[in-house]
Parts: C-alpha cells; structure tokens; sequence
C-alpha cells in the first residue's frame, strides 16, 4: 500500500495520535469511577461498547457484513477458539488496568505499554518464527535489565506491567490469526462477553450492591460512557493504521505510556524513585534502539559488527 497522499497522511496522523490521546489519558478516567469495583467496571466497560458498537454498524450500515463474517468465523473451529482467546485476553488486560489505575498503580501501566512493543516482538519470534536483528535482540535485553532491575529494587515481581504487556501482546498476535477489522473485531470481542458481563451485573444488582441507577446519575452516567471512550480510539486507530506506514504508527504508539507515565507521577502523585528512573531509562533505551534498527545506518553497523565477528571466528 501507498502512503504518498498528503492529506491521507495528515489524517491517518490526527487519527493515530487521537487514540494514543485518549488511551494516554483513561486513568483520568477511571479515577472518576474509582467508587464502584473494578470488576463490574469491566463488565459495564464490555456491555456499553458492545452497544455502542451495534450503533456504529448501524449507522454504517455494516450490521449484514458483520453477521456474515461472524458467521462464517463461528463455522471455522481454528478461528472460534482464537476469538474466544482474544475476548479473554483483553478482558484480563482492561480489568488490570482499571484495577491497577484505581490502587495507585498509574506507574506500572506506563511500564506494561512501554514494555509491549518489545514482548510483540518476542511472540513473533516464538510463535511466529520471525529473526530479530542484532539491534533487535541488544533492545530486548536492555528492556529485560529495566524489569530485572525493578523487581530487584522493589523487592516483588512487577506483575501488573507484564500482564498489561502480555496480554495485549498474545491479544494483538491472536488478532492478527483472526484478521477481522477494528469495528467486527471488537463487536466479535465483546459480543463474547457480554453475557457473561451481563450475569454478572444482574448478580451484583441483585445483591443491591450495584453502582448503576437513578440514585447515582453521575456514576452511571459515567459507566455508560466507558463504551465510548473504549470504542472510539479503537475505530480512530484503525482509521490511522491503514493510511500510515507502521513505523510511524509504532512511532506514535509512545505517546499513550508517556502521558499515562506524567499522569502518574505529576497528578496523582505517585512515588517515583531513582529506581524507576534507571528502569525506565533502560526501557526508553530499548525503544529508541528498536525503532531505529531498521534504519540504513543501524543496518550498516549490524552488517560491519556481523563481519568483524566471522572474522574473529576465522581467524580462531
């Protein structure tokens, strides 16, 4: 595909950087909704967008080419179970992150989002079989000394980042199996779910422990809302994914972690150490690297360093 068009280029740019925006600034948020428990969040989360994505295949008129598709992918058994695998993973993933935002956690997401470039990279290799540059695999181990260097300053595993990083990792490698389109995808995704969500709202509100209701309008205002805000940088990525080259969507893809990062440390308040700092240091060091390996100069330098170590070997 083509990417010389100016104008396509400037609106897949302002469409890219909207979602990473909006992802950057969800702890915000959250924090708005910090009374009610993280997992019926979550189950508002998935039933709100699964409405709202019913509205947007309405709307645009795709409702019969989404029944189609899902069901011919319900038929396919292979295709089904990555789905059901997908809808779980995410599932795992926004739960954490609402949980992780709502106990002073704002820290650890940031490192999960900056972490999850490199663990895609490390799926591709396992799972997909793809080789990783010389550049590739130095950036990968300078990301695991950050982690290793976290764990062993704080003393406890930093399990929030890596499950962030892990789960939306296996998510995005299970997307790429299914190759459904950001709208069917996520409507697939949540139309999964949402039984389950629904059940267990009904359970909660039963129990007369429920947030939703006329006797909280801000909060269920709110809750409703959480279809939105999840829905709409998802179809603004996709808007941006196929009008960009990827590596200025990997480019753009910083920008969500960093604000998340400065949310964290600036507004909320939470403790930032030399720790961190080295860590993160660390981290941006492995991403810096990644994202220029495939740049004629650090190919040049992969192509000399490569020769010198033949030689070495020869001359041995």
């Amino acid at each position: 595909m083509k990417f010389d068009s100016p104008s396509e280029q400037a609106a897949g740019i302002a469409s890219a950087t909207g979602a990473y925006l909006i992802w950057g600034f969800l702890p915000v948020y959250w924090k708005l909704v910090q009374s009610v428990p993280s997992m019926e969040i979550l189950a508002h989360r998935v039933v709100w967008c699964f409405v709202f994505m019913v509205f947007v295949l309405l709307a645009s008129r795709g409702l019969r080419a989404f029944r189609a598709e899902f069901s011919q992918l319900a038929r396919r058994p292979g295709q089904l179970a990555c789905l059901l695998a997908a809808s779980f993973l995410i599932s795992i993933n926004w739960l954490t992150f609402i949980w992780a935002v709502n106990n002073n956690h704002i820290i650890q997401t940031s490192l999960g989002y900056y972490i999850n470039p490199l663990v895609s990279v490390l799926l591709g290799i396992l799972v997909l079989k793809e080789r990783l540059s010389l550049w590739q695999v130095f950036s990968f181990l300078l990301a695991l000394a950050g982690v290793l260097n976290m764990t062993l300053h704080f003393g406890s595993f930093p399990w929030i980042a890596l499950t962030l990083a892990i789960s939306f990792g296996l998510y995005g490698l299970l997307k790429k199996i299914i190759n459904l389109g950001a709208v069917a995808g996520t409507t697939a995704e949540t139309l999964i779910i949402t039984p389950v969500a629904l059940t267990y709202l009904g359970y909660v509100h039963k129990a007369g422990q429920g947030a939703f209701g006329p006797g909280e309008p801000l909060v269920t205002g709110l809750l409703v809302g959480t279809g939105v805000i999840t829905a709409v940088p998802l179809i603004l990525f996709a808007g941006g994914a196929i009008r960009l080259p990827l590596a200025t969507v990997g480019f753009l893809q910083y920008i969500s972690p960093t604000i998340t990062l400065i949310l964290g440390v600036f507004l909320y308040h939470e403790a930032f150490t030399a720790a961190h700092m080295v860590s993160f240091i660390f981290i941006w060091t492995a991403l810096t690297i990644y994202s220029l390996s495939r740049t004629r100069f650090f190919i040049r330098m992969e192509s000399a360093l490569t020769k010198k170590i033949a030689a070495r070997r020869e001359s041995v």
